[in-house]
């Protein structure tokens, strides 16, 4: 980009950031990560220009700001999930929609894949695990799998195994968004075939009642993980005005923060699966409840919320 467009660009809000010096800590701290990325991007392309040295003056007297407060600045870990990530979350809404959509249809493909050939459950989920299930099938007892491993061992193998599925689908990101997509066609491929296998059984109704206790938080946050990768994917393949390694490096910064974000929900999904999933024979509006409670919580944290947290910091820095 030639300086004179980065100047056209950015001067206005710089000029902002230096007529309104006194505002909020959160405010404070993303001007400085604005301002940083900017310093970054001149000291690469312009090194001896005056806006180089411009931008480093300004990024200092910000920082000093900054860390004049930071005595007051308590909370910072919650702020991530409170404010950062959601923001995060709502410049990428797009491709999370993207993503979302993708996957559901990976996810009737598995189904309908199952459906019409009746070997393809047992090359996607194993011959070991169609056998038992139609044995605990036929026992009346189809959701048995859940009971077999004893809670605490089981919640920390699951969560460890989300945790490293999600990361892996994120960094899967840098090879162009083709690992991304591969991962989630697997994982879509095998809730399609899986969800049928019941479906063909007669025990979905069990099924959904039982595995989305745990499943509406991990398929989710699986959906999410991907939605990094392709962040990441996108700012390799489509910098835009940037440079591609400065754009790589930027949608990488936000991939990374969304996959992040995911940890404590995949605890909470693993949490489920393990103490609490097994207990199958517990009421419907138990079951209900808890599955409706995390569906809604999704919707508000990675929908509605980031939105909402968006328009307000557009009428802070409008005002």
């Amino acid at each position: 980009m030639r300086e004179a467009v980065f100047l056209r660009q950015n001067q206005e809000r710089w000029q902002q950031y230096e007529k309104r010096p006194q505002v909020g800590p959160d405010e404070l701290a993303a001007r400085f990560v604005a301002l940083t990325d900017d310093l970054a991007y001149a000291q690469t392309f312009y090194p001896t220009s005056p806006t180089t040295a411009y931008l480093n003056g300004l990024a200092a007297k910000v920082h000093q700001r900054l860390y004049a407060n930071k005595r007051q600045d308590h909370g910072r870990f919650a702020r991530f999930w409170a404010v950062e990530l959601p923001l995060v979350v709502a410049r990428h809404h797009r491709t999370l929609a993207f993503t979302a959509v993708l996957f559901l249809v990976f996810t009737a493909l598995g189904a309908l894949s199952a459906a019409y050939d009746d070997s393809f459950v047992r090359v996607i989920l194993g011959d070991g695990y169609v056998n038992q299930t139609i044995e605990n099938i036929r026992r009346g007892d189809p959701m048995a799998v859940y009971k077999k491993e004893g809670e605490t061992l089981m919640f920390l193998g699951i969560t460890a195994n989300n945790i490293y599925v999600a990361l892996r689908t994120f960094v899967l990101g840098a090879t162009l968004g083709v690992g991304t997509l591969v991962s989630m066609f697997r994982n879509a491929l095998m809730l399609g075939a899986f969800q049928y296998f019941f479906h063909h059984y007669h025990v979905l109704k069990a099924s959904v009642l039982t595995i989305w206790i745990h499943g509406t938080l991990e398929i989710s946050a699986i959906i999410v993980a991907g939605a990094a990768g392709f962040v990441m994917a996108r700012g390799m393949l489509f910098p835009g005005t940037f440079s591609r390694a400065e754009a790589f490096r930027m949608a990488a910064r936000d991939g990374l923060k969304m996959a992040i974000g995911l940890v404590p929900i995949f605890v909470t999904a693993g949490f489920l699966e393990g103490f609490v999933t097994r207990h199958t024979e517990m009421p419907l509006a138990a079951s209900l409840g808890i599955i409706g409670t995390s569906a809604a919580f999704i919707g508000w944290y990675f929908v509605v919320y980031p939105r909402q947290l968006m328009r307000r910091q557009a009428t802070v820095s409008l005002s």
